[in-house]
């Protein structure tokens, strides 16, 4: 069956996707930006759709036979529930001009009257999909347990870096997580059950557990003693500084996630796990599975690579091509010992390995930007030592990544009076390394001035470090 899959670029999608080839489907991918999507797998073909731009809605195949909904845009700023809204209707639009017989939508559990605004937009996207040309499944799941995942890598980051923790209230509601393997096996075991046609389903794993307990039993799986006490002080505006300080994630989405983790998130009893074949995995287990993918570097997707977890604009395109004129630069070159293992040494860069010099200031920057409300450097990166466009690297996003070449070309998510890229790019036998600023006004140009002496004493010993075998 040909299966249009939205959101491919997302935590869900990359891993629904191999799956999906597994099962000898023909698939779809809807990304917004090509650029960002690079696959190698048979029957697989990539169209272009931001479903805000109603242009690009024609790109959809009529030949289609279903559909994955799996857009959201919960860390967002602005009204992301209005946004949601406008993408499902004019997806209900362009689905009525091709051959889709089902779509089965990801939702988040909803049987709390008093909804987040989160879960808010997520019931009324389902009840605008509701009303399309076709069959509809409607899949609400809670927190998702999986490497990779917002809710995991939160809960993992507060326990890892915090023995005695003082939190909000709210660390007492309860929740039914499920882990990410459940979560693919629903969505790959329901598209064309027709059982399923014009039901909705709650999905969670078989514990309900508080965010206390959660917390404790990833602690006991790390062999960590930790300390919980929960305050009825601590209003959500202050939880949602505590979680975006002390974490890796970004302050719209804390925000977002302090509001939902108000409601308790409990799966009303339902037989389809049993139906479809699904046994559920335990929370302690998917944990140990989700910590078992980090160790081996097998972690497929990560939440953070999307483009939504920052202010960065959806298309890497506009980025490509680095300004020349109005711009201050930082260009140096150097000798490599080895082309290969000096472009290895680039393709590890950010994450544990750092910077290869000064990294106690490259933390320093990061703690700045965090209070000045940027991204900061504790998202790392996804793997450690691969690198595709779209991905993140601490507090730089990947604009484009081609090792054959040698080049890396990185954008600055730090908060700065400006623009910032980051080329390495390795000619033969010679690096160039070069940082390009494009200020915004006075405070731009004073910037560049405050931080030149810093860029020679850094940068001219990164690309010392980066160019010579020895130091590998």
């Amino acid at each position: 069956m040909k299966i249009l899959l939205t959101g491919a670029t997302g935590y869900i999608g990359k891993r629904l996707l191999p799956q999906l080839i597994e099962l000898k489907h023909e698939v779809v991918c809807a990304v917004r930006d090509k650029n960002r999507f690079v696959v190698d797998y048979p029957n697989v073909s990539v169209i272009e759709l931001d479903l805000l731009q109603k242009d690009s809605l024609k790109n959809i195949p009529a030949d289609i036979d279903g559909a994955y909904y799996l857009v959201h845009s919960m860390s967002t700023t602005g009204d992301f529930g209005t946004k949601e809204a406008e993408c499902a209707t004019n997806f209900n639009e362009a689905i009525k001009k091709t051959n889709v017989k089902h779509v089965v939508y990801l939702s988040g559990i909803v049987n709390d009257h008093t909804l987040s605004k989160h879960l808010q937009s997520r019931k009324a996207v389902e009840d605008i999909l509701k009303s399309g040309s076709y069959h509809l499944t409607t899949l609400r799941a809670g927190i998702i347990i999986g490497s990779g995942s917002a809710s995991f890598e939160i809960v993992r980051d507060l326990v890892e870096k915090l023995p005695v923790m003082i939190t909000p209230r709210w660390i007492l509601t309860k929740s039914q997580p499920i882990a990410i393997r459940n979560v693919i096996q629903f969505l790959t075991r329901t598209i064309f059950n027709s059982p399923t046609y014009g039901h909705s389903y709650d999905i969670g794993g078989p514990d309900v557990l508080t965010y206390k307990d959660m917390m404790l039993l990833l602690a006991q799986v790390r062999k960590l003693k930790r300390y919980i006490y929960s305050l009825p002080i601590m209003t959500p505006r202050l939880s949602s500084y505590w979680l975006y300080f002390v974490t890796s994630t970004s302050y719209y989405l804390a925000v977002n996630l302090v509001n939902s983790m108000k409601v308790e998130v409990v799966a009303k009893p339902n037989d389809l796990a049993q139906h479809l074949g699904i046994d559920l995995m335990p929370y302690k287990k998917a944990v140990e599975m989700a910590f078992m993918r980090i160790q081996q570097n097998e972690v497929v997707s990560s939440w953070k690579d999307s483009v939504i977890s920052s202010h960065f604009p959806s298309s890497l395109q506009a980025y490509v091509e680095v300004p020349v004129r109005g711009c201050y630069v930082d260009s140096r070159a150097s000798k490599v010992d080895n082309r290969d293992k000096c472009i290895a040494r680039i393709w590890k860069l950010g994450g544990k390995v750092g910077w290869y010099y000064g990294n106690w200031l490259w933390q320093l920057r990061g703690t700045m930007d965090k209070m000045a409300g940027g991204v900061g450097l504790r998202r790392g990166r996804t793997h450690d030592d691969e690198i595709a466009s779209g991905d993140v690297l601490d507090f730089w996003r990947v604009v484009l990544a081609d090792r054959s070449k040698g080049r890396l070309l990185l954008y600055a998510e730090m908060k700065l009076p400006g623009e910032a890229w980051l080329e390495f790019n390795v000619d033969g036998d010679t690096l160039h390394q070069t940082a390009t600023f494009r200020p915004r006004g006075l405070w731009g140009r004073a910037y560049w001035l405050f931080v030149l002496p810093f860029h020679h004493f850094i940068f001219g010993n990164m690309i010392k470090k980066i160019a010579c075998q020895r130091n590998s």
